[in-house]
């Protein structure tokens, strides 16, 4: 017993040596390789049927972990954009009035409920308030916009690169199924032949 699951720990790291060298990769999400030749794969491999497709079901639930996490940060992302616009609005007014020359006045909440009136004048930064105690003071030329919606681009560049790869791996968990029930059926053949003879 303790040799069957020895040699399932060393068939998993050859299966993973041999699959972390994908031809390419896309910020650390591993390319799935497209089989033509399941004989050939699983010789490559040096592996039977059914670790094989264990590998690649294994496989198949790290990519949907991957998933899974991208689509949190997009959402995020896509939740945080309009608050951007919304603050750049508001640096876009202060800008328009210091060039003007003249103050803006502003009602702001203190506590919830509790408002106060500001005049704000001459500046050149704003102070976000993130809640917890924290404040980040940032220049009013800063490209958070920009930045957020590169990095929505990117996401979803991975989050496409992601489902290729999941489309790939599960056509060949079922080109790794179907071969193995072909050769099963040609042994059955085979062996009834061999018992009519």
């Amino acid at each position: 017993m303790a040799s069957a699951s020895a040699e399932t720990a060393s068939s998993s790291s050859e299966i993973a040596t041999a699959a972390a060298s994908p031809t390419t990769e896309r910020r650390g999400i591993p390319a799935a390789q497209f089989v033509e030749d399941v004989q050939t794969f699983l010789s490559q491999l040096d592996l039977d049927v059914n670790s094989a497709l264990a590998f690649l079901q294994e496989r198949l639930q790290q990519y949907k972990l991957v998933e899974m996490k991208l689509l949190a940060q997009q959402r995020d992302l896509q939740a945080k954009i309009p608050d951007i616009e919304k603050c750049l609005d508001i640096v876009a007014t202060l800008q328009a009035k210091k060039e003007g020359g003249e103050a803006l006045t502003a009602d702001f909440e203190v506590s919830e409920g509790i408002f106060s009136r500001a005049r704000i004048e001459d500046t050149d930064s704003v102070c976000l308030w993130l809640g917890a105690n924290v404040m980040l003071e940032y220049s009013c030329d800063e490209k958070n916009l920009e930045n957020a919606k590169a990095s929505l681009e990117v996401l979803i560049a991975d989050l496409q690169f992601l489902r290729d790869q999941v489309t790939i791996t599960q056509v060949t968990v079922a080109r790794v199924y179907n071969w193995d029930v072909h050769q099963r059926r040609i042994r059955q053949a085979a062996a009834a032949a061999a018992n009519e003879s």
